[in-house]
């Protein structure tokens, strides 16, 4: 039987519930990892208007040269308020030489996108490589997403967005804060 938690230590000497030493390719990304959440605006031509939205992103690691990536998000009401669940991601982040960085994200809507880009220490910046549909999926050609580290501690997020007929364009900005 599978035990979830053995109690076996890692080569490393490190047990399961010890978070190991990070990978040297990690550097660039160091200061990202961790349990981020706030709020961002977004929009797009063919939704109906723009909307508030609470987003969390959760970055961690396993002492090898990727990250685990989780974002979800919902929708707010005016008085920030959750109404209801809306973008769920999860992935991995995969850490090269020289900062460039591989990253498979997907979505239970049946989008799979691989993306590629850089890490500059307070930056990662991704494109879209590569995308898969499963058939009842939107179509979704490209996207952009861009997490920045300010001076102030806060983590910026953009995504830009092409799908549905319309060009790469603005659709969704957050504003996080470190949780953990």
């Amino acid at each position: 039987m599978y035990d979830p938690a053995p109690t076996h230590p890692y080569p490393d000497g490190t047990s399961p519930d010890q978070a190991p030493a990070p990978h040297p390719l990690l550097a660039p990304v160091l200061g990202l990892l961790g349990t981020w959440r706030g709020r961002g605006q977004g929009g797009y031509p063919t939704l109906d208007g723009d909307f508030t939205y609470g987003q969390e992103v959760v970055l961690s690691h396993d002492g090898r040269p990727f990250l685990r990536f989780e974002a979800r998000a919902w929708l707010l009401d005016a008085d920030g308020a959750p109404l209801r669940p809306s973008a769920r991601e999860s992935g991995w982040w995969r850490l090269q030489p020289e900062g460039r960085v591989e990253a498979l994200i997907t979505q239970p809507t049946g989008i799979a996108e691989i993306a590629v880009g850089t890490a500059d220490g307070n930056t990662v910046d991704l494109s879209t490589d590569q995308v898969a549909l499963t058939p009842t999926a939107k179509e979704v050609k490209a996207t952009r997403r861009r997490y920045a580290l300010t001076d102030d501690g806060t983590l910026t997020f953009t995504h830009d967005l092409e799908a549905v007929g319309m060009p790469l364009q603005h659709h969704l900005s957050a504003r996080l804060r470190r949780e953990a």
